[in-house]
């Protein structure tokens, strides 16, 4: 039998139905009374906290980078310029998929892998709606491509800056240096505030030394933006202050001379106003254009320029240490006469070679034969006579040396206004007992009177020396800097060697001129045509050893274990004005390769009429 289903009541129905739109009424009202009490707190309570974000979509402020300071030469040549230049920024707040952005970028124009690399990292570092720079230098046709596709490149622009050049090219790569990005741990170093916006530092040279004078101060301006974060225009702006100019003393046309003579060439030049210690010239070769690194250089440049065997990025003037030669003998013979171990008129017979007492041990005279019965100081300087100086060294022994030739900022970093300097080596007992843990030998103190063995300077110290020689004495710290924005720095610094007979300077430098005007003076060659009175020295100073025995023969030796070549000189000789240093890695021969580029640079300078230190301070123009 089948069950009967009874009908609901319409009374039933209608409480229901009653029910059913109680609850939703009521969920209706609960619903509304959520979003009016959400609307209320995005309206009412959290007003303030929206308003500013949603100004912030459409108002920014972002920083004014400063201009950097130029560089002048010391007769207002411009050799640090900044000139417009166009580079891709981007605020990677805007960007959204950084990668596929990139992507496509390197689909439209050329970028370098490592300016990706370096964007990236920059990008992780960065301060909130920063730009951030991609690529620098654009040219035309690559601004044209990124203007077509500017609407698929949401949060890139091409901004027009100022970016660094240098006029002189290689001229005055290693005095100069060279600005370049900011990289991951120089960032963390500076003032972060300050350097908003800014892209480049200082990395070498004059650039890295006097980096926060260059730099200058920020600015900033609240610039108003679209919805794809394009700026639209600036509403208010505290204009930045531009970095404080340069001015060297470095006289651009010595400086170009001293680096075309020096030519093809590996080695350095320096000279150094001996009356004040203001450097004139300050050359290593082979240089590089240093507008490579601005913005950041390409790898396969600095592939080229870092594996190079002549090294063009190592700065020679400050950083090369050589053993110099018979350069320092006018050292030596001052020293001697200063000790009183010998006078003007004290001879030296020399056949040729030197034997210690005891010794079997010949220590050969680089002239075979030797220099004659009877060599006094005088023609041990103007000749170079090794064993006048062998017998000079061994009555001084190695810590007298030591000790006088400190007195000459030998050994040690002179303070050039320079980031790197290495401070060459004068050897003494104890440093051998302190650093090879071996007692110093006589041998070795022959060595070091000719300047052999382990004493090592730098052609930058050999220049401050040469000019306490011509300054009688007066040991100046070199400086470039001749002034900041026409303000004079401080007086120049100085030590005095002082010596117990002021005539003995009157002998060193009698000696030293007749080494260009003698008639056995070994750089006698140069004293053609020349208008004015020279003091010099030669020097050659060995790469490899040679037995005893054997005769140095460079077509059996490799070209860069030929001896160096190495000339000092100071000039005129009545008033001196220049003194200078030059190196020449394997040249062999001082008076052939080394002396001409001295005279070059002399030439060069002493024809300008500049301004000149007499005395205390006094200027005089000549």
């Amino acid at each position: 039998m089948t069950e009967r289903i009874p009908f609901p009541s319409h009374r039933d129905e209608r409480e229901q139905f009653k029910a059913r739109l109680t609850a939703a009424a009521l969920f209706i009202i609960v619903l509304s009374l959520v979003l009016l009490l959400r609307y209320f707190s995005l309206q009412v309570l959290q007003y303030e906290d929206y308003r500013t974000q949603s100004e912030r979509n459409r108002v920014h402020l972002q920083p004014v980078p400063p201009s950097r300071g130029l560089i002048y030469d010391r007769g207002g040549v411009l050799l640090a310029d900044n000139r417009p230049s166009s580079t891709l920024v981007a605020i990677s707040e805007r960007v959204g998929d950084i990668d596929a952005a990139l992507a496509e970028l390197q689909k439209l124009i050329d970028i370098e892998p490592e300016d990706v690399e370096k964007f990236r990292q920059q990008v992780r570092n960065q301060r909130p709606f920063e730009l951030v720079p991609l690529k620098f230098r654009l040219t035309e046709e690559e601004i044209a491509i990124l203007a077509v596709n500017r609407y698929r490149l949401a949060g890139f622009e091409v901004k027009a800056e100022l970016a660094r050049y240098y006029t002189q090219g290689p001229y005055f790569a290693h005095v100069l240096g060279y600005v370049g990005r900011i990289s991951e741990s120089e960032q963390a170093g500076l003032d972060a505030v300050n350097y908003s916006g800014t892209h480049v530092v200082g990395k070498t040279g004059i650039e890295k030394f006097y980096e926060d004078t260059l730099h200058g101060r920020v600015g900033y301006e609240n610039v108003e933006t679209n919805a794809r974060g394009r700026v639209l225009r600036a509403l208010d702006r505290t204009d930045p202050q531009r970095g404080r100019d340069l001015i060297l003393s470095i006289d651009a046309d010595t400086q170009r001379v001293a680096y075309q003579a020096l030519g093809d060439q590996r080695g350095a030049v320096v000279a150094i106003d001996p009356n004040n210690g203001d450097v004139i010239a300050f050359v290593s070769t082979p240089g590089f254009d240093p507008n490579l690194f601005v913005g950041g250089i390409s790898g396969k440049d600095y592939r080229a320029l870092n594996d190079s065997p002549d090294l063009p990025l190592y700065n020679r003037a400050t950083m090369g240490q050589y053993p110099p030669g018979s350069t320092v003998k006018p050292l030596m013979g001052l020293a001697g006469l200063e000790y009183e171990l010998v006078t003007p008129f004290t001879v030296v017979a020399d056949p040729g070679w030197y034997r210690l007492p005891n010794d079997r041990r010949h220590y050969r005279d680089w002239k075979r034969g030797g220099h004659g019965r009877s060599i006094d100081l005088h023609a041990a300087i103007e000749q170079s006579c090794d064993i006048y100086f062998y017998t000079l060294a061994y009555k001084l022994g190695v810590d007298r040396i030591h000790a006088f030739n400190s007195q000459f900022g030998l050994g040690r970093a002179s303070g050039i206004d320079l980031p790197i300097e290495r401070a060459g080596l004068l050897p003494s007992q104890a440093w051998k007992r302190e650093r090879r843990r071996e007692p110093w030998y006589p041998g070795e103190t022959l060595s070091v009177g000719i300047g052999q063995g382990y004493l090592l300077a730098t052609p930058l110290q050999l220049a401050v020396a040469t000019a306490a020689i011509a300054s009688r004495g007066k040991l100046f710290r070199p400086r470039i800097l001749k002034s900041i924005s026409q303000e004079i720095p401080e007086p120049p610094q100085f030590e005095q060697v002082e010596l117990n007979n002021p005539a003995n300077w009157d002998e060193i430098w009698r000696g030293m001129e007749a080494v260009v005007h003698g008639p056995k003076g070994t750089a006698k060659g140069i004293s053609r045509d020349v208008s004015y009175r020279i003091a010099g020295k030669t020097g050659t100073a060995q790469v490899i050893g040679i037995a005893q025995g054997e005769n140095y023969d460079a077509s059996s030796i490799a070209e860069r274990h030929r001896d160096h070549a190495l000339f000092i000189a100071f000039a005129p000789v009545e008033r001196p004005r220049i003194a200078l240093a030059v190196v020449v890695e394997n040249g062999e021969h001082g008076s052939s390769t080394a002396a001409p580029v001295a005279r070059r640079v002399m030439d060069t300078y002493l024809q300008k009429k500049w301004p000149v230190s007499a005395g205390e301070g006094e200027l005089v123009a000549w």
